[in-house]
């Protein structure tokens, strides 16, 4: 059973700390959500997303007349709030050296998920703001000459998107492209010269600074991976690595696609990636520190992170490597979870169980199946999760809106708001949750109006226009720093290592 499903991207990036793009997820093709807040669903489109709930077991709620606002919980719910308001929206950070492997996954995170354990809860986090910063980052406005890079340059990304202070330096950026055909894969501007017409901006490698590793007890890579489009998920399963292994095509080629012609693709999404995380591990191994590699991202930027784990632990026998995706689709048959597990990677899936998206592909045909092999014996073309789950739900906050809301139970906001005040399937939503509600509603409808956070509140102040001196209104030019690089030149940048030798990367 082939499903198509599209996610567009609507809104512009931030340009200040903090802010969020989150796409619309559409069930089918022909169903198009108008992304505005007070839009409506066609009759065909309600009992589309009517069949499709259906279809997928989902318990949706429907909204009520009046938003559900605890009070039996939270009585006095405005001076609740207006406590909130006071109160910073981080924790003091713990020394968690001593646990480190436990908290990557050692132990597949037994005992440690439910109920959450506060240590852990802080690390997702920390890895989900990591996505969720190429997200933030992205420009995709159509009028813009760089639309599908990043706003910033590396040593700028944490600064202007409030990062700085999680203790990670970055040292790479990475572009992919694709061979074959996906409408909305490439974000490019439809008015002028583009910075590149084949490639986009991807994601980026980080890796912990001196005082981060003291904390954490490793010296931590991080990769995080951008998500940007869906459209038929059940494309064929293409053969990875040597084995039976199998995964699918669309993400592959993503990748692993590369071209001469290009300027930002000579080399590959995979080759770029892995290129940088090699030096890294020669680096930091032979000053003799533990080294552990550690993976994000959101939808099919949790996609792209399993074959990147998979190629990373292939490569570097014996490092730890992790993955924590979020909202993320099925990659691969049963043949690639196994040999994943058998390469030592460690996978914490987060997932809502409103989501559609990790469903996906396989929604008939999954590991459901395999009680069934006895039967039919071990079936190499179905897709199957891996690893261990974290299984959040919409209903257990009470800020949360009910009713059926794509778009918002996939944005990676829901996600983290949803983790900061998970405590256990049994509890209440933590009160003394931190992160800030608002964010939430940045580009999506899901907070309840006694909030009074508008919906969909970010937009760049004058939609990204700038008044000159002469007083005209005009698209801003990018600072010659943020520019992407020039075609053709390979730049040779020092990477300032906190007390040590600096040593080059070279960026494509």
């Amino acid at each position: 059973m082939a499903m198509s499903t599209m996610i567009h991207n609507h809104l512009p990036t931030t340009l200040n700390a903090g802010a969020n793009r989150v796409p619309v997820i559409c069930a089918h093709q022909q169903f198009v959500h108008d992304h505005h807040p007070k839009a409506k669903l066609s009759n065909s489109g309600a009992r589309l997303v009517e069949s499709l709930s259906h279809l997928l077991h989902l318990h949706i709620e429907p909204p009520s007349r009046k938003n559900n606002v605890p009070h039996d919980q939270f009585p006095n719910w405005d001076l609740f709030i207006e406590e909130k308001h006071n109160t910073p929206t981080i924790s003091p950070k713990e020394v968690i050296s001593d646990k480190w492997r436990d908290l990557h996954g050692s132990m597949d995170w037994d005992n440690l998920l439910d109920p959450l354990h506060p240590w852990l809860r802080r690390e997702i986090v920390k890895y989900g703001e990591f996505a969720q910063a190429t997200y933030d980052s992205f420009d995709f406005d159509s009028f813009s000459e760089y639309c599908g890079s990043c706003h910033y340059n590396k040593n700028k990304l944490f600064e202007k998107l409030g990062l700085d202070k999680n203790g990670y330096k970055v040292t790479k950026y990475i572009y992919a492209m694709s061979h074959i055909e996906m409408p909305q894969w490439l974000q490019r501007s439809n008015v002028m010269e583009t910075w590149s017409k084949d490639s986009n901006w991807m994601g980026y490698v980080a890796v912990s600074d001196d005082e981060e590793t003291r904390r954490i007890g490793r010296r931590d890579i991080v990769v995080a991976w951008r998500h940007e489009w869906y459209e038929d998920f059940q494309r064929n399963l293409e053969p990875i690595g040597m084995g039976d292994s199998k995964v699918e095509h669309g993400f592959l080629s993503i990748y692993a696609s590369k071209s001469e012609s290009t300027r930002y693709n000579k080399s590959s999404a995979s080759e770029q990636v892995m290129k940088e995380v090699r030096k890294l591990v020669k680096f930091y191994e032979g000053r003799g520190e533990q080294v552990s590699l550690t993976i994000t991202g959101h939808s099919l930027g949790g996609a792209l992170a399993l074959l990147n784990a998979y190629e990373a632990a292939a490569i570097f026998p014996g490092l730890p490597v992790s993955v924590i995706s979020f909202g993320a689709p099925r990659v691969g048959n049963s043949a690639f979870r196994e040999e994943l597990d058998e390469l030592g990677v460690k996978t914490l899936r987060v997932v809502i169980k409103q989501d559609l998206v990790p469903r996906m592909p396989g929604i008939v045909f999954n590991e459901s199946l395999e009680q069934f092999d006895e039967i039919t014996g071990t079936l190499e073309w179905i897709y199957t999760h891996v690893g261990t789950e974290l299984r959040l739900d919409v209903s257990s906050s009470p800020y949360l809106k009910r009713g059926f809301n794509p778009l918002g139970f996939h944005s990676l906001e829901t996600y983290l708001h949803l983790i900061d005040g998970f405590l256990s399937t049994n509890s209440a939503f933590r009160p003394d949750s931190r992160r800030d509600i608002a964010l939430v509603n940045k580009a999506c409808d899901m907070l309840v109006d006694e909030l009074r956070i508008p919906h969909f509140w970010y937009q760049l102040a004058n939609k990204g226009l700038v008044c000159n001196q002469h007083g005209r209104w005009v698209k801003p030019k990018r600072d010659p720093e943020d520019i992407p690089s020039p075609i053709g030149e390979a730049c040779n940048y020092a990477l300032k290592i906190e007390g040590q030798e600096s040593y080059q990367i070279k960026v494509v």
